[in-house]
């Protein structure tokens, strides 16, 4: 498999977040549940990243996954 994450959009996810809550991000692009973790990247070399809310408010994860400050866009998406 591709040591490459698939671009699941090009563009972020916002997602409200609740603090205190605990998120696992998709790394690989893979997953039917972007921008968090369904298990797909099983038999890759990717693992979900763990993030967890400080605060409750909306957060606006990566989904181009060539983002810098990951989980959340650093506006990579737009250099695609």
């Amino acid at each position: 498999m591709s040591d490459t994450p698939i671009i699941a959009q090009k563009a972020p996810y916002p997602v409200e977040v609740t603090a205190g809550k605990t998120y696992f991000w998709c790394t690989c692009g893979r997953s039917d549940s972007q921008p968090f973790c369904d298990g797909s990247h099983k038999e890759t070399g990717f693992a979900p990243m763990k993030y967890e809310a400080e605060a409750d408010k909306t957060l606006f994860f990566c989904g181009c996954k060539a983002t810098a400050n990951a989980p959340l866009c650093d506006g990579a998406h737009n250099k695609l």
